[in-house]
């Protein structure tokens, strides 16, 4: 172990309980670390591979500091957090290790000042009609991954498969890395089981107005800034100044590419680099305000018109909440501030699986129209409500295999020799059909296969619920690492030195070192010896005297001090 840790490790003993759990945390520690003592500790910190990960996260005022103090400098205002993060000591000079990382990594590149000018009024309106429709987008987004969760890739990207079906409805490739971010980090969605998933938090937004949308999904990109670019206010450096954020991270040009991408799409920064009205506060930390962008938007409406041809016309951005439930019936088409939708069997039977009824979809769609309701809908809902239930997936209480009914005999017939629903291996049971596979894989496969098929209980009853139930937006736990701290404090205590030297010395024959040792005598002196160390064991140090090239045996228990000496 290298002896320039035995200053950290003091250190680090001498800190409180919150200083090494605000440390550890920082430093990325694992709450289950096989840490023996503070040594282990000191040593861990200063490792390579510790610091090659700790440095990248350094501000760009840090990494100058640092940088400055490694070259023999005063790091400033910046000294008390380097000197919590374990880079430097607490009288400002940086760790051996920690300097010797630093000398091999280019000078920090100076922070240019930066100055942001207002808009004017054709970038603010573009700015806000960008917002808009980034808003919208996540909107589809989040209605498409409801419907089907998306495929992620072991890297946690997008899959083509999916990029190529979300092109299909209207989400251009190159927008759906910086759309699902924006979804993420506003808890709207989140990766479970290589899928992406909405949340139960994305339903209440989805029925909220653009701008109640626009602020939630500001505040969810504010909340995960890098420390870099986000200010101590609660708001974010000015972009233009986001490129030097952390000069020693090689993907940090990357990433703060693509959030200032991520600021573009909501309308915080214009195409020319200026700063909307609305923006200014947002940066300066104070909570999203939308009411001087919605000035900019065009106006909701909440009514729609209903054609004969089974389409539905929107004159206009439909609220929300009517849109969201009108999408729950029929299909949208077109997607722009005037939309259109179009009503078929499967849309209106998806309607009556999650607890739609002919009644509901009817009266809503009354509440809705400008037009009244044109007879080929209203027969079209009959029609499909009159099927729906037709065949019937229950579990069976006493087999627990599934059962598949249905009053129509040539549907049952049909099942049976369906060659898409062999892998359910259905088999016939008097006049229905019954499979080990469970009730909602089952109907689910009956439903693609555009089978009216409905779940039931034992009793009869329908039941209603979603493919895809939604995952709860939970807070990510932090990590606690206060058993580990209570671990390394039981091994502190009197013998702390005897234990660092019991370490210097295994390093040292480890190394066939030459070590520098001072010996109390028994009349109270000491004695200097130039040692190469040869072996250790019994409480007992082995070594070639360099001066008398004889071998000496020492007890460990008469060594003041052991030094290596550079070769």
């Amino acid at each position: 172990m290298s002896a320039h840790a035995r200053p950290l490790a003091e250190w680090l003993a001498a800190a409180s309980d919150d200083e090494l759990e605000t440390l550890f945390r920082a430093r990325g520690v694992r709450t289950d670390a096989g840490w023996q003592d503070f040594f282990d500790a000191a040593e861990a910190l200063l490792d390579a591979g510790s610091l090659s990960r700790i440095l990248p996260q350094l501000t760009a005022a840090e990494a100058s500091a640092l940088a400055h103090a490694a070259h023999g400098g005063d790091a400033g205002a910046e000294r008390e957090p380097l000197t919590a993060l374990a880079l430097l000591r607490p009288d400002g000079t940086p760790f051996a290790p920690v300097a010797s990382a630093v000398l091999d990594r280019p000078a920090p590149a100076p922070v240019p000042e930066t100055a942001l000018s207002p808009s004017d009024q054709a970038a603010s309106a573009h700015a806000a009609e960008r917002a808009f429709t980034t808003v919208a987008a996540v909107a589809d987004l989040l209605l498409l991954a409801r419907e089907n969760p998306l495929g992620l890739l072991s890297g946690g990207g997008i899959s083509a498969g999916e990029r190529k079906q979300l092109a299909e409805n209207g989400i251009p490739a190159d927008a759906v890395d910086p759309l699902v971010a924006l979804a993420v980090d506003a808890r709207l969605a989140l990766a479970d089981d290589r899928r992406l998933r909405t949340t139960t938090t994305a339903e209440e937004w989805l029925r909220s107005s653009a701008a109640a949308r626009w602020s939630d999904l500001v505040s969810g990109f504010l909340s995960t800034l890098p420390r870099g670019i986000h200010t101590p206010a609660g708001g974010y450096l000015p972009p233009a100044s986001w490129t030097f954020a952390h000069p020693w991270d090689a993907g940090w040009p990357e990433r703060s590419a693509a959030l200032g991408e991520r600021a573009r799409l909501l309308g915080l920064i214009a195409d020319d680099g200026t700063e909307p009205v609305w923006a200014e506060p947002v940066r300066a930390g104070l909570a999203p305000d939308a009411t001087a962008l919605a000035e900019l938007l065009p106006a909701e409406v909440d009514r729609i018109f209903l054609q004969n041809d089974l389409t539905a016309i929107s004159p206009g951005p439909l609220a929300p909440a009517l849109d969201v439930r009108l999408r729950a019936i029929a299909a949208r088409e077109s997607a722009a501030q005037a939309s259109s939708y179009r009503f078929t069997g499967e849309s209106i039977a998806r309607a009556l699986v999650s607890g739609e009824t002919e009644e509901s979809i009817i009266g809503f769609l009354e509440d809705l129209s400008l037009t009244g309701i044109p007879q080929p809908l209203r027969y079209l809902v009959a029609q499909t409500a009159q099927r729906h239930g037709l065949v019937r997936v229950s579990t069976d209480p006493e087999t627990g295999r599934t059962r598949i009914e249905s009053d129509d005999q040539t549907l049952i017939q049909a099942m049976a020799i369906d060659q898409g629903l062999r892998p359910l291996a259905l088999a016939k049971h008097v006049d229905s059909l019954t499979t080990r596979v469970g009730r909602d894989t089952v109907y689910w496969a009956l439903t693609d296969a555009r089978y009216p098929a409905t779940p039931v209980d034992e009793h009869g009853t329908v039941l209603t619920g979603d493919r895809y139930p939604l995952v709860e937006a939970s807070t990510p736990e932090r990590p606690d690492h206060s058993i580990l701290i209570a671990a390394l404090r039981t091994r502190q205590g009197p013998d702390a030195d005897a234990a660092w030297l019991d370490r210097e010395l295994e390093a040292a024959v480890r190394a066939r070192a030459v070590l520098q040792v001072t010996v109390g005598m028994p009349d109270g002196s000491t004695r200097d010896l130039l040692l190469e160390a040869t072996g250790l064991g019994g409480g007992r140090l082995r070594g070639r005297d360099r001066a008398a090239d004889v071998e000496r045996t020492l007890p460990v228990s008469s060594i003041r001090s052991a030094t290596v000496v550079a070769p």
